[in-house]
C-alpha cells in the first residue's frame, strides 16, 4: 500500500514545511532552502510499518490556490492511501476542512520551530483537535534540532494504516457502530463452541491466528483482571464475554494502541472503510471449461463444525433459531423458505445434518462465488487455518478425460428434468427428499424450489445427485438448461398427449449427444392410456437406445422407492458403459454393468446375491477341507491320473453352471 504525505501552509509562508523535509533526509539542518522541495520516496525497508512513502511539499511562492485544491483532490478523492502533515494556523485549517471533502483523508497538525519558544502550546492546539475528528494526532517538533522529525512522519504513516476515525468517536468516548459490528462477528467466529465466552484456548487461538503468539497463562489472567474492574459482566466462566471483548479495543483505541484493533480487523477481512475485502471474500480461483467445482475433505469437515457448533439441542437439524444464530455472521440472511424444499428436512420441517451438507455442495456446484463469499463470512480460512477460502474447493478435471479413462473422480452429478407441464417432474424432485404426494402438498407455490439434492449410493460409495426441474418452454432453452451428466425426461402414463413434449425434447436437444438419457412414466399408480404419438414409449426407446421407460409413482403411504435415482446416478457416472447401449441389448446391458438394478427382485440380482452370500462361501470352504484334508491321500495327490479326474469333473461342471447361468438371464 503507498502513501503520499502533504506538508502546506496556504496562508504563511516560512512556517519550516520545507526544513523538516530535508532534516528527515540529510538528517542535518539545511544552510540553504528551496521555495519547495522535490517530491521524495521512501523505501519500504527503511520504514517501520514497511511501506513506501511519498512526500509532497508546498510552496506559496511557486503554487497557486488552485493547484494547492488540484493535489488534495489527487490525493484525497481517488487514494484513501494518504495523510496531511499540517503545518499552519489552525483558523486556516478551519477554512480548508469546510471548503473541501477531505473528511476521509487523516490529519495531523503540526507544531515546528519549538526550539525558538520556551513553553508547549499544546493545550492550545487540544480544542482543535477534539472538535475535529479528522485530526489524528499533534506534534511539536524543530526542524534545527532534529526534535521528533522521524516522529512525525512515523505518525503520519501511521495515520493512513492505522486511522482512528473509523473506530473511535472523541464526542461520545466509545466506538462507532460499524466498528462494533466487525468485532461482534470476529468474537462470534473466534467462539468455536458458541457458549458466549472465549476460553483460554479460544483466546489463544485468536492471539496465535492475529498475532502468530500465544499469550502466557499469566498474561490471560492479566488481560481477564483488566476487565473484570472495569466490567461486571466483561468476565463470565471465567472467559471473556462479547462485552469485554468490545471493552478491550475501546482500552486499545483510547490509549493509543489502535493498530491492535486494526490488526485484528484486517486480519479477519476487513478494509479501511471496516467492510469485508473483496479480495478476501472472492480469492482467485480458476475453473477451466467442462470442470465442475466441489467441496473438498477439508470443507466439510469445517461445515460439520460449524452444524456441531450451532445445534444446540443436538438433534441433528437445524431450527429456525439456530439457523439464524448460524447466519448471525452474514451481513444478510442467504437461504430462503425455497431451501427447505430443496434438501432433506425433518418431521418439524427443519433442515437436517445431511439436508445441510447438501445446500452447501448445491451452492459449490452452482454458484462457487457466493460458496466462497460465504465460507468468507465464517472464516474458513481463519479457522481451518488456509490461505484463503478457495483451499476448500476441489474443481474436478475434465469431463473429456473422464470419458476417456472410463472413471470419475467426482462426487456431485447433474440431473437435467425435463417434462410438460403436469408431468409429475415436481413431485419427482420432492420424492427425492423422501417425500410422498401428501407431504408434497404442504408446500406453498411461492417456496417451491426448482432444484433437489439428496445422496445416493453407488457401489458402496456416496454419491450426490442434484435434481433439476427445467421450465418447459420449449423453444427458450438456454445452454445451462442442457448441460448436464443425464437427462430425465418424464412424462404422465395418464395424460395421452404428456409423452410427445418428451419425444420432441429428446429429438431435438439430445439424439445426438453422448448425454445419456432415461425416460420416467410417472404417476404409475394411475391408469395407463395410450400415448398419442407415432409409437409408443417403450417402442420409442428401443428405436433410440435407450433404457425402457421406468414406472415411478410418489403417491404412497411411506416414503418413494429410491432406486430410480441409484439407476441416474449410476448412468451419470459411467457414461461411456451407457453408450454401449447402443449396440447391445438392455439385458447384455445390465449383465455388463453387474448391477445397474437394485431391485433384489430379479433372478439375476438373486443368483448375484446367492453367489456371493457368506453362506455359500462358509459351505464351499468346508467342502473343500473336507476333501483335501480327508480323503485324498498323499498318493493320490501324486497321482496323474486323479488330476486328470478332477479336471474333467471342474470342466462339467462349469460348462453345467455357464448354462444354467445364460438360462435364468435369458428368462430375466
Amino acid at each position: 500500500k503507498h502513501t503520499k504525505y502533504v506538508s502546506f501552509s496556504p496562508s504563511a509562508a516560512k512556517v519550516g514545511k520545507t526544513s523538516l523535509i530535508m532534516s528527515l533526509v540529510s538528517e542535518e539542518f539545511p544552510d540553504v532552502v528551496p521555495y519547495r522541495a522535490e517530491e521524495i520516496t521512501i523505501p519500504a525497508d527503511v520504514t517501520p510499518e514497511r511501506v513506501p512513502t511519498h512526500i509532497v511539499d508546498y510552496s506559496e511562492a511557486e503554487q497557486t490556490d488552485e493547484q494547492l485544491f488540484q493535489e488534495i483532490s489527487k490525493v484525497s478523492i481517488p487514494n484513501k492511501g494518504a495523510s496531511w502533515c499540517i503545518s499552519s494556523s489552525y483558523c486556516l485549517l478551519i477554512t480548508l476542512l469546510c471548503g473541501v471533502d477531505i473528511f476521509r483523508v487523516p490529519l495531523i497538525l503540526v507544531g515546528n520551530k519549538s526550539d525558538l519558544v520556551e513553553h508547549s502550546s499544546m493545550e492550545t492546539i487540544l480544542p482543535i483537535m477534539n472538535q475535529y475528528s479528522e485530526i489524528e494526532t499533534c506534534v511539536e517538533c524543530s526542524a534545527k534540532n532534529l526534535k521528533n522529525i522521524s516522529e512525525l512522519f512515523y505518525y503520519a504513516q501511521k495515520a493512513v494504516l492505522h486511522p482512528t476515525g473509523p473506530l473511535y468517536c472523541p464526542e461520545k468516548k466509545d466506538m462507532k457502530p460499524l466498528c462494533v459490528k466487525a468485532l461482534t462477528r470476529i468474537f462470534k467466529v473466534s467462539d468455536l463452541d458458541n457458549d458466549g465466552n472465549l476460553n483460554d484456548n479460544e483466546l489463544n487461538f485468536f492471539q496465535r491466528t492475529c498475532f502468530n503468539t500465544p499469550l502466557e497463562p499469566q498474561a490471560l489472567e492479566d488481560v481477564k483482571n483488566v476487565v473484570r474492574k472495569n466490567l461486571i459482566d466483561g468476565v463470565c466462566d471465567n472467559g471473556l464475554t462479547l462485552k469485554g471483548f468490545l471493552f478491550l479495543h475501546t482500552l486499545f483505541i483510547q490509549r493509543g494502541r489502535h493498530e491492535t484493533t486494526w490488526t485484528v480487523l484486517r486480519r479477519f477481512g476487513y478494509d479501511d472503510d471496516l467492510e469485508l475485502n473483496q479480495d478476501y471474500l472472492f480469492p482467485p480461483l480458476k475453473i477451466p471449461p467442462d470442470c465442475t467445482t466441489e467441496l473438498n475433505h477439508n470443507a466439510y469437515l469445517f461445515l460439520q463444525s460449524v452444524f456441531d457448533k450451532h445445534d444446540k439441542d443436538r438433534d441433528c437439524a437445524l431450527s429456525p433459531e439456530e439457523l439464524r444464530d448460524l447466519f448471525d455472521v452474514f451481513p444478510y440472511m442467504p437461504w430462503g423458505p425455497d431451501v427447505n424444499n430443496t434438501v432433506c428436512t425433518n418431521d418439524q420441517g427443519w433442515i437436517t445434518y445431511q439436508g445441510y451438507l447438501s445446500q452447501w455442495t448445491l451452492t459449490t456446484y452452482l454458484d462457487v462465488q457466493r460458496c466462497l463469499e460465504y465460507f468468507g463470512y465464517l472464516g474458513y480460512s481463519i479457522i481451518a487455518e488456509q490461505e484463503s477460502q478457495a483451499a476448500g474447493i476441489t474443481v474436478t478435471r475434465d469431463k473429456k478425460i473422464d470419458l476417456q479413462k472410463k472413471q470419475t473422480q467426482r462426487s456431485v452429478f447433474r440431473c437435467n428434468v425435463f417434462g410438460d407441464i403436469g408431468s409429475g417432474k415436481s413431485g419427482f424432485l420432492q420424492a427425492f427428499l423422501g417425500r410422498n404426494l401428501m407431504r408434497q402438498k404442504t408446500i406453498k407455490e411461492e417456496h417451491r424450489s426448482y432444484y433437489a439434492i439428496n445422496t445416493t449410493y453407488v457401489y458402496g460409495q456416496e454419491k450426490y445427485l442434484l435434481l433439476h426441474e427445467v421450465f418447459p418452454d420449449f423453444d427458450y432453452l438456454s445452454d445451462s438448461d442442457l448441460a448436464c451428466d443425464i437427462v430425465c425426461l418424464v412424462y404422465d402414463v395418464s395424460n395421452p398427449y404428456s409423452f410427445e413434449y418428451c419425444a420432441k425434447v429428446f429429438k431435438q436437444y439430445f439424439m445426438d449427444s453422448k448425454t445419456p438419457c432415461m425416460m420416467i412414466a410417472a404417476k404409475s399408480d394411475l391408469p395407463e392410456v395410450k400415448q398419442m404419438y407415432g409409437c409408443s414409449p417403450l417402442e420409442f426407446c428401443r428405436r433410440h437406445k435407450m433404457p425402457p421407460p421406468q414406472s415411478f409413482t410418489c403417491n404412497a403411504a411411506s416414503a418413494p422407492n429410491r432406486d430410480i435415482y441409484t439407476k441416474l446416478t449410476t448412468m451419470a457416472m459411467y457414461p461411456k458403459i451407457y453408450m454401449h447401449l447402443l449396440t447391445a441389448d438392455v439385458i447384455s446391458y445390465h449383465a455388463r454393468l453387474r448391477c445397474m438394478c437394485t431391485c433384489n427382485r430379479c433372478t439375476f440380482c438373486l443368483c448375484q446375491n446367492f453367489l456371493n452370500s457368506e453362506l455359500l462361501q462358509t459351505v464351499r470352504a468346508k467342502l473343500y477341507a473336507v476333501v483335501l484334508r480327508r480323503h485324498v491321500s498323499q498318493a493320490d495327490l501324486k497321482s496323474s491320473t486323479f488330476w486328470l479326474r478332477a479336471s474333467v469333473g471342474a470342466t462339467v461342471f462349469a460348462v453345467l453352471g455357464f448354462a444354467m447361468y445364460r438360462v435364468l438371464l435369458k428368462t430375466r
